[in-house]
């Protein structure tokens, strides 16, 4: 497996969010109970797959006026960290948390590419995180090992999995949208990919 190289080292150090958000040095870092933490480097497998997510969720919901994508630095401000997920989707109801740096509050629906370096974070910290907040569905991809994860938040507040029918997994949270997971370890074209969705 080809190494990835780290990301420039950001001082773990104390700092209030909003001062956090008004430092323009520090660069690919996230938030996390007062402190500023490193993201790690990501390698192409993880970059293709999210480029790939960013430009068909991204047409979807263009298409259907349903919200705004957004991706990685862009932060969203949870109760005790500022994370900012590979891709991200905000509806049109959530619009006006929109702020200049952030989004106050969970977006709809955070889609999260593990790489070897993100996994404990990806798995641990930010599901609770992610469900404690109240955020919809958690997509979770591990284009390694070839595994995909749905997580629906449910009527008491806790992400229960959700098993993809035939290998397409259709959301909730992003209405109409569907996902054949097989798409994920081989990219189609996105034009393909999109004319199968209906949006070519």
């Amino acid at each position: 497996m080809t190494q990835v190289a780290e990301s420039h080292a950001v001082p773990r150090r104390k700092m209030t969010y909003e001062e956090f958000l008004a430092d323009d040095s520090i660069e690919r870092a996230e938030w996390v109970d007062g402190e500023v933490v490193a993201m790690p480097g990501v390698d192409q497998a993880h970059a293709a797959l999210t480029v790939f997510l960013i430009r068909l969720v991204g047409a979807f919901v263009e298409e259907f006026g349903l919200g705004r994508i957004f991706h990685d630095p862009f932060l969203i401000r949870l109760p005790n960290s500022g994370r900012a997920p590979d891709v991200s989707f905000v509806s049109t109801a959530n619009l006006a948390r929109l702020r200049r740096n952030d989004l106050e509050g969970p977006v709809d629906v955070a889609i999260e590419v593990i790489s070897p370096g993100s996994r404990g974070t990806d798995r641990g910290d930010k599901y609770f995180e992610y469900e404690a907040a109240g955020i919809a569905e958690y997509w979770l991809f591990d284009p390694h090992r070839k595994v995909a994860e749905f997580y629906r938040l449910d009527r008491d507040g806790h992400f229960q999995m959700v098993e993809p029918m035939g290998g397409v997994f259709r959301s909730e949270a992003l209405p109409g949208f569907w996902l054949k997971v097989a798409w994920l370890w081989e990219l189609p074209k996105v034009r393909d990919a999109e004319r199968e969705l209906g949006i070519a």
